[in-house]
């Protein structure tokens, strides 16, 4: 049960304090960092004011669930919504989520699946779909009705939408080449009006045809700290790998580890628990070559990378800040 007694209602976490003078300083010259999700727990006392989520002395899950990403936009300048990987979110849901939120807080969401998963995973959640082809894959019509159409009024508010392909086995595509020659077909569809980024799970699938690809259409490759991907200074050092006039980075998880392995190691996320210099030392790469070339950055730590995703985001803004 989460301690509720550390704060006045109205102190702030003293973290959340440091952090918000030097993020907004970093927004303003286009670094713009977030987190992977919002609704932890674990960052109570550091990000979350305890005292606000208590209703008659006892800490309150729903009203938690229902405020926090408002005390969340205090700190950060933008998040990343994966929540909609799952679902087609309805229009009651979009007006309520950014009716909820100050309008300086940026979003980047997670195209849900439907569109970009090629074979349905062997998976209970998947019922009679499991291990099936996905009729609807790179299906950009579906895509604009069900989810760009609907999202459509907050426009302005949704800094990128990410296309997250997971692993693509070689039997469902065989090539790199037939995987950018259908991903091109469907990049030239998609409903104007956003900024959109791919993120891939196949290795293979980096290189000069994959980028161009992307170049060609204004998209972004999102630079992606995962499990059996190049780590993130070997993505930044590929040519042509900053594809369009954003760059976008995702740092989930340490190379090697799996998700199952991260979360049994870190949760519930209260402190840092192994810091990754090499992540971190991209993260400032990066993010620093978006700076001195003008283009917006937006910068993703999911708790899983090192356990508490805003340490590590204070430690590479202290150094973007030169501190």
């Amino acid at each position: 049960m989460p301690q509720l007694n550390l704060f006045e209602p109205d102190e702030r976490p003293a973290q959340a304090a440091r952090l918000t003078p030097r993020l907004r300083a970093l927004a303003a010259q286009g670094i713009y960092f977030g987190t992977s999700s919002w609704k932890y727990e674990g960052w109570l006392g550091s990000i979350y004011t305890p005292g606000r989520y208590s209703v008659r002395g006892r800490f309150s899950q729903r009203k938690f669930d229902a405020e926090c990403l408002a005390e969340y936009a205090e700190t950060f300048p933008a998040v990343c919504g994966d929540f909609s990987f799952y679902q087609f979110p309805s229009p009651e849901y979009w007006h309520d989520l950014f009716g909820g939120t100050p309008g300086t807080l940026q979003f980047a969401f997670k195209v849900p699946e439907e569109v970009t998963v090629a074979l349905w995973p062997r998976h209970a959640r998947y019922g009679r779909r499991a291990g099936q082809a996905n009729e609807s894959f790179l299906d950009a019509g579906l895509l604009d009705r069900q989810f760009t159409g609907p999202l459509s009024p907050y426009q302005d508010r949704v800094a990128t939408l990410i296309f997250e392909f997971g692993t693509i086995p070689r039997h469902v595509i065989a090539t790199a080449g037939e995987f950018v020659e259908r991903l091109d077909g469907f990049l030239a569809e998609l409903p104007g009006g956003y900024r959109y980024a791919v993120e891939i799970r196949n290795p293979e699938y980096l290189g000069p045809g994959y980028f161009a690809t992307l170049a060609r259409h204004g998209v972004s490759h999102v630079y992606n700290a995962w499990t059996r991907m190049p780590d993130l200074a070997a993505q930044a050092a590929l040519p042509g790998s900053f594809t369009g006039d954003f760059a976008v980075v995702r740092a989930l998880l340490r190379a090697g580890r799996s998700y199952e392995q991260a979360v049994s190691r870190f949760s519930p996320y209260r402190s840092l628990g192994e810091a990754d210099p090499p992540t971190r030392d991209a993260l400032v790469q990066i993010a620093d070559e978006a700076r001195r070339s003008g283009r917006p950055a937006y910068v993703f730590v999911n708790n899983r990378l090192e356990g508490h995703a805003p340490t590590t985001i204070e430690a590479v803004a202290d150094r973007l800040a030169g501190e």
